[in-house]
């Protein structure tokens, strides 16, 4: 969807051309330039012209992830091969490119060391991670575990994300090859490898998305987005199982942490008609849905979730979002028409 045709049929939403019924909405509309989504605490204005580049110059395929890095800059990666990563500033501007050989570019994860930013990058068709500076040098790449026995050939191993600990430590989500997590040093060295395919409490279907969790500082741990479960699974950092919560109807997308919370792209509704059923979670730090910008209003039955649902065709195929030091979410899309990222400002 552009973006002329979705303030367009923003303007007919009050006449109720909605995905769903409204169950419980929390957007209003002011104009069509006035978009309020969300619930709760965490409400958003929709900025829908963040970010707009020339694509002939500066052109996006799928936009992947995003992070804000230490200048308080916001990086984007892209598979497009002439220019996978793109940095913002926080207006929208356009501050530099990098990046020709990433076709499979999908995992962006910041990696701070001795004061200096760095980044490292999961590409599922090179099959491997890459960490490089914050300009794109290239300090190490990870081929697949091949000494661990799990994996045939490098095919099999199609990574999509990463997540690193205070020490350097760092953790690769394998969620579109063979469903395994493998944690290695800060050199790159292989530590452990748990997970795999399957349905069972310490597998996946579909790891897609990690992240260390420290917001215990006495019981830190790892969550793993196990997509196609509606599930956030718990692990501890030598990678035992520890518990899953489920979030009914929503494909969720890597956690990210801010503060107490926890934010997710939600790819689409799991139920619905419309493939392009996507929004966005949020969890407070009782990991209880506290938000769903662009869904019905997270309600609960004793301890149970009911089912989200897409209620406003704002979003399509949101992947990633990055919350910046203002309380504001950036929306990364994948197959999404070849859009840049949606600015969502917090009211």
């Amino acid at each position: 969807m552009s973006r002329r045709k979705f303030l367009k049929q923003s303007s007919c939403l009050t006449m109720g051309m909605l995905t769903y019924p409204v169950f419980s909405t929390a957007f209003s509309f002011n104009s069509v330039n006035d978009v309020i989504i969300g619930h709760n605490t965490h409400k958003y204005k929709v900025n829908m012209n963040w970010g707009n580049l020339n694509p002939l110059y500066t052109p996006v395929k799928d936009c992947h992830e995003m992070v804000q890095d230490s200048k308080g800059r916001i990086v984007l990666l892209t598979n497009h091969t002439k220019n996978n990563v793109i940095i913002y500033d926080k207006s929208g501007k356009l501050l530099e490119t990098w990046g020709t050989k990433y076709p499979g570019a999908h995992g962006l994860t910041l990696v701070k060391e001795n004061g200096e930013d760095f980044l490292l990058i999961t590409d599922y068709e090179r099959h491997q991670v890459i960490k490089t500076t914050i300009t794109g040098n290239v300090i190490f790449e990870i081929d697949y575990p091949a000494d661990t026995g799990k994996y045939k050939n490098k095919e099999e191993f199609k990574p999509t994300e990463t997540t690193v600990l205070e020490n350097g430590d760092f953790y690769v989500a394998d969620g579109y090859g063979n469903q395994y997590i493998t944690h290695y040093n800060h050199k790159g060295e292989l530590l452990n490898i748990f997970g795999g395919r399957g349905t069972e409490d310490s597998q996946f279907l579909n790891a897609h998305g990690i992240c260390y969790d420290n917001r215990d500082k006495n019981k830190p741990s790892i969550l793993v987005s196990a997509r196609e479960l509606n599930e956030l699974k718990q692990f501890s950092l030598e990678g035992e199982y520890l518990s899953s919560i489920k979030v009914p109807g929503a494909l969720i997308c890597r956690p990210v942490i801010h503060k107490n919370d926890i934010y997710f792209a939600v790819l689409k509704s799991k139920e619905a008609p419309n493939d392009d059923s996507g929004f966005l979670l949020i969890m407070n730090e009782k990991n209880e849905v506290v938000s769903c910008p662009g869904a019905t209003a997270p309600s609960y039955k004793g301890n149970q979730l009911e089912d989200l649902y897409q209620t406003i065709r704002l979003f399509q195929h949101p992947h990633d979002v990055c919350i910046d030091d203002d309380e504001n979410i950036y929306v990364a899309q994948w197959n999404s028409g070849q859009t840049y990222p949606i600015k969502l400002v917090r009211v």
